[in-house]
């Protein structure tokens, strides 16, 4: 395609729906004691969530912005005149400021998008950013798009302790939650691409009890049709169950809701037991 499309292993894109759309996804890194892990590569998540439940230390970091450089030499090797680089939010990682700085180098024009979210919020965007490409949309068209649709997408969540937010200090406005009672279970959401909190409930049922409602009501505020993602880390009956439960009440807004298991980036950062649900309005839903 003349326009290339990069993003980050935090879009939770499997590696055949990635391969599909032609999509070349940049591995974020992640510490487990003094050993370095490359996400989707060579660690899973269901590993991080056991590392974090024996107190083993787990840290990420960002790509070099040579991995993005090289990223961007093999689309323009391979025929790209132009591409479009997508990443988490800005405002809880440095990845997309790597991405710009290796943009500067690159032998042919590099649009850097700050998706302002995560996980399949942006992985759906990006998807629906590499059919607009396939169709022979410009670079700065697929960008706008794929901001768009990333910006107009809901991400809330649930998690089962605030400190592994805290830890990796990712915590944001949900910090004014700390001095709750430990028995409060936080509903958190992404705005402008920040952690702030929603609501404070008193256990784990009824904070994915409210999940669901949330979700139902941005898919029904989001027009036409939805795409949904139920993400969640070592919690995977969990998942399945408000996903049947989603499908059920929002069958008419979307063909299926997505199953996804968080990769291991954002797991260590909101723990094992995390739930979330994306919901994106689809690219036939918009004008």
């Amino acid at each position: 395609m003349p326009t290339a499309i990069v993003t980050d292993s935090t879009a939770c894109l499997s590696r055949d729906a990635a391969d599909v759309a032609d999509i070349d996804v940049i591995a974020l890194h992640v510490m487990v004691g003094s050993e370095e892990f490359a996400e989707g590569v060579d660690v899973s998540a269901a590993q991080i969530a056991q590392a974090l439940r024996t107190s083993l230390p787990v840290t990420t970091s960002r790509p070099a912005p040579a991995a993005f450089l090289e990223a961007y030499e093999r689309a323009a090797a391979a025929g790209a005149t132009e591409i479009v680089s997508t990443h988490l939010s800005g405002a809880l990682s440095s990845t997309f400021s790597g991405a710009q700085l290796a943009a500067r180098s690159a032998s042919v024009p590099v649009t850097v998008v700050d998706s302002r979210a995560l996980g399949m919020a942006m992985g759906y965007a990006v998807l629906a950013g590499a059919r607009c490409a396939a169709e022979g949309a410009s670079g700065p068209e697929v960008a706008e798009f794929i901001e768009r649709m990333a910006l107009d997408s809901s991400t809330v969540f649930y998690v089962d302790t605030l400190e592994f937010l805290r830890r990796g200090g990712r915590i944001g406005r949900a910090n004014a939650l700390l001095g709750s009672a430990l028995a409060i279970k936080p509903i958190l959401a992404l705005d402008e691409g920040q952690i702030v909190p929603l609501e404070k409930v008193r256990t784990a049922s009824k904070a994915i009890a409210r999940l669901e409602e949330i979700a139902v009501d941005a898919a029904l505020k989001a027009g036409a049709g939805v795409e949904i993602a139920v993400q969640h880390l070592d919690s995977e009956e969990r998942a399945r169950l408000l996903a049947e439960r989603l499908t059920a009440r929002v069958a008419t807004r979307t063909g299926r809701v997505d199953i996804v298991e968080l990769g291991a980036v954002v797991g260590a950062h909101v723990g094992p037991g995390t739930l979330a649900v994306a919901v994106v309005p689809s690219r036939e839903s918009r004008p």
